[in-house]
């Protein structure tokens, strides 16, 4: 039919692409960190490959390893930096966590059911069920009657108390579920090196246990290692074939689409760009201010792992509204109790404060000065784009759901505009719309 045939010519290698991409979805996460990396590079490239010294210009592929001995400068330096008081942070969370957490338990958690118990009377236990703050009663030692092998006694609050005897019992197993307790026999003794041989027994085994959970450990540590570097030289890789190919790739998608609709396809192109260039690059610059501004009010406020939780701010920050959310709890949280002593409720409200100043900025200055009104999109397609996004394939799928929904809304608002243009030219059309 025509118009088969005319949607395959238009339609067609974008569909194949749809289809190459959904059955190799899982081998597919290297090349779209790798096509987003080259996006992020892509006008530093071009505007060094447009560097003319002594009369010719800087080659592409040279351009390219420039970049990417800066891009991996900078993380060397980012690693020597900050990665040592990232760790010592690390370390001080582990350290201070139990401590912090039976101090929540024994000490914060009761003085929260009291406060909410006086002023919410219903939430108070019955009268005669409070809880017994009277310590337990310890009986007096029993004596063990002749012929018996332990002795139980029956205390108030329907608890027992259990007498053994001083040389100890033993457990005998005399069937499936069955065990008979009975007294040492008399005269019976282990002899040394039985002893010694039961604990070196005992000492091999578990010596065992731990070396091989220790073997599995590593194992699993080098592997994910060597995983992670062939990832990221991959991506590398890819993205370097990319930025040098750059406009032969550009060519070869506009070769692929009929002639009468590369003016389409041009203007597509460019409104993707734009809207790519706020949410991805963009975005990845509202992030660095973030992390900058927290980590700056969290050493005003003297609040404890300022470091680590600017990163996490910082990071959280790639993924519109709900990342700014989850990133406030815990640095709220690790400020109320950076206190000496107790809660600092004024620490707290002070970092909140701060937090909001720094959303209230980021909402009113940055986003319409760095993103801009192009790659604007509704809160609620936000929303709904990183909610099918991490139903889809978790953490990853909503960092790049955004960028997805940005490319459709493009495709969207174009060919929208297109048809209410083909519709004024009607003249029919035109008339009833009048």
């Amino acid at each position: 039919m025509p118009w088969i045939r005319r949607f395959a010519k238009l339609w067609g290698f974008a569909l194949f692409i749809v289809v190459v991409a959904y059955w190799f979805r899982d081998v597919l996460l290297p090349f779209i960190f790798a096509v987003t990396l080259a996006y992020i590079l892509a006008p530093a490239v071009n505007r060094i490959s447009s560097m003319e010294i002594r009369g010719r210009k800087v080659p592409r592929g040279v351009a390219v390893i420039f970049c990417y001995l800066l891009l991996i400068a900078g993380m060397g330096l980012f690693f020597a930096a900050f990665l040592p008081r990232l760790s010592g942070d690390f370390a001080r969370l582990g350290r201070e966590a139990p401590k912090l957490w039976a101090r929540v338990n024994d000490e914060w958690t009761p003085q929260a059911a009291r406060w909410l118990e006086r002023r919410f009377p219903s939430l108070a236990p019955p009268y005669g069920q409070a809880d017994d703050t009277s310590p337990p009663v310890v009986p007096p030692a029993l004596p063990n009657p002749s012929g018996t092998v332990l002795t139980v006694l029956p205390l108030p609050g329907g608890t027992y108390a259990v007498a053994i005897p001083a040389e100890g019992i033993e457990v005998e197993r005399v069937g499936e579920g069955r065990f008979v307790l009975k007294p040492p026999e008399e005269g019976h003794r282990k002899q040394l090196e039985d002893v010694l041989r039961e604990r070196i027994t005992k000492a091999a085994l578990g010596l065992e246990g731990q070396l091989s959970e220790l073997l599995r450990f590593g194992h699993a540590l080098v592997s994910g290692v060597v995983t992670l570097i062939m990832k990221f030289v991959l991506v590398l890789m890819v993205a370097a074939f990319i930025l040098i190919d750059m406009s032969r790739i550009h060519s070869l998608a506009r070769g692929v689409i009929p002639a009468r609709h590369r003016g389409d396809y041009d203007h597509i192109v460019v409104g993707i760009d734009r809207g790519l260039n706020g949410v991805i690059r963009g975005q990845l610059l509202i992030c660095l201010v973030n992390g900058l501004l927290t980590y700056a009010g969290l050493l005003i406020f003297h609040v404890k792992y300022g470091l680590l939780l600017a990163v996490v701010a910082g990071v959280m920050s790639l993924i519109p509204i709900f990342g700014s959310i989850l990133s406030s709890i815990p640095i709220v949280g690790i400020a109320l109790v950076s206190g000496p002593e107790g809660i600092d409720l004024i620490r707290g409200i002070a970092v909140l404060g701060w937090i909001l100043g720094i959303h209230f900025i980021e909402a009113n200055f940055l986003n319409p000065n760095i993103i801009g009104t192009a790659a604007k999109m509704h809160p609620v397609l936000v929303i709904f784009s990183l909610i099918a996004g991490e139903h889809t394939y978790g953490l990853v799928g909503a960092l790049l759901a955004v960028p997805v929904a940005s490319i459709i809304q493009t495709l969207f608002v174009y060919f929208r505009s297109r048809a209410w243009k083909a519709d004024a030219s009607v003249p029919g059309v035109a008339a009833k719309a009048s």
